[in-house]
């Protein structure tokens, strides 16, 4: 137990002590929340131009109608449009639109809107600036609810009556949870993508890490010198604890900075802007300890995986082609988690989390949308449990006789054979 301990001290500090272990424990929830933060406060300090607008209304009627919807459309208290001026029923409209393209080219005007005497024409609107798409949708809508209001007061009907009968509802989702409910503005979804994307990444990160550290000792030959003083499983098993531990250390910081970002993240956000409207985010510590159990089973059986992997080969060009086996699984889960968004109690979902590649991704997203029964989380962690043994059992056989084989990398019905090896 003294010599597993060594191996799990060294390759524990080795890692732990390094500048890039430190950045990248460091800058992954510091850029990550400051990413977020960015976007949050480039939306809410967006800046707000101003649109000096004339509108020469040919028809007659209209330009009154669309003033007052143009200066009713605000964002953050500012109006988007200033109509300085409007012109009805112009003599000369050719006159008044040379006008306003000098006023447009002399900078003291921005734009001027040509509504025709034919409502079935289409309305010009005349800038300087035509790649500013965002103020067309406010004047599109000003001038639709302009037209529409003089079609129904021809035949009778108010505007006023027609918007109050056809205004739509407000949904609002709730969140039913054994602790309460919550307003749902898509919190539950970024924390479960969030998770799926942090075990995804962490789980194949730190078995590929495993790897690359066997690898490293077999071809610089350390591991002839290693094997003369442990046994294969011993080293083995010190290799697996020791990166687990700088996983562990790494991964733990990581969800505490999610969980506190989460929670304190409207905080944030109504620091940098009053007005905001983040979402309450609450981390239940359940949540955060079932997360940490399933990141440790995942870890165990895949480090494994790798670690044969990187025993079995004799160079890294070797592993890479060969590093599928464990791979698969992993990418599988990327590709089939939407199932679990969709419908977290579905049998396809309960099923697929019981599956031990799986579990480690999938029933941590289950939990973090919607709890399923203890009795099933229990029963994904002993299946864990059970396949963890399992792999750690046919790994120490292919660890034994791989870490001193060199030469060609070994074909998978040579891996097999490997395992029947007493």
């Amino acid at each position: 137990m003294r010599k597993v301990w060594l191996i799990v001290k060294r390759e524990y500090l080795t890692r732990v002590k390094t500048k890039a272990f430190v950045i990248s424990t460091l800058i992954v929830p510091v850029v990550g929340i400051g990413f977020v933060l960015l976007i949050a406060f480039l939306v809410s300090h967006a800046p707000q131009q101003n649109l000096r607008l004339v509108i020469v209304d040919e028809a007659g009627g209209l330009a009154a109608p669309v003033k007052q919807n143009l200066e009713a459309t605000l964002a953050n208290g500012k109006r988007e449009f200033t109509v300085t001026d409007t012109v009805d029923r112009p003599v000369s409209p050719d006159a008044v639109e040379l006008d306003l393209r000098n006023r447009i080219n002399a900078n003291a005007l921005d734009a001027y809107l040509v509504i025709s005497p034919e409502l079935a024409q289409p309305v010009e609107l005349h800038t300087k600036n035509p790649g500013n798409f965002t103020l067309l949708e406010p004047l599109t809508q000003a001038l639709n609810e302009a037209v529409i209001g003089a079609r129904l007061n021809a035949r009778g009907i108010h505007l006023a009556d027609v918007e109050e009968i056809s205004r739509g509802v407000n949904l609002r989702v709730i969140k039913v949870s054994q602790s309460g409910e919550s307003v749902e503005k898509g919190q539950t979804i970024a924390i479960a993508i969030t998770l799926v994307v942090l075990l995804y990444t962490s789980l194949l990160m730190y078995g590929i890490i495993t790897m690359r550290s066997v690898l490293e000792e077999k071809t610089t030959r350390t591991m002839e010198v290693l094997i003369s003083s442990v046994r294969p499983f011993q080293l083995l098993a010190g290799k697996i604890l020791g990166v687990a531990g700088a996983a562990f250390t790494q991964f733990f910081i990581w969800v505490i900075s999610l969980g506190l970002f989460a929670s304190y993240g409207a905080v944030m956000a109504a620091l940098l802007n009053p007005s905001s409207s983040f979402p309450s985010m609450h981390v239940p510590l359940s949540l955060v300890i079932w997360v940490v159990c399933f990141f440790l089973g995942g870890y165990f059986l895949y480090s494994t995986m790798f670690a044969a992997i990187g025993s079995a080969c004799s160079n890294e060009q070797d592993a890479h082609q060969l590093q599928w086996l464990a791979m698969t699984p992993l990418i599988f889960t990327m590709v089939i988690y939407s199932v679990i968004l969709n419908d977290p109690t579905s049998t396809a979902s309960v099923v697929l989390s019981e599956i031990p590649f799986f579990a480690p991704v999938l029933m941590p997203l289950r939990i973090s949308l919607q709890m399923p029964p203890v009795p099933q989380i229990i029963l994904s962690l002993v299946l864990l449990l059970g396949t963890i043994l399992g792999t750690i059992w046919a790994s120490a056989k292919v660890y034994r006789i791989g870490v001193l084989m060199y030469g060609k990398r070994p074909t998978l019905p040579e891996l097999l054979r490997w395992l029947r090896y007493s």
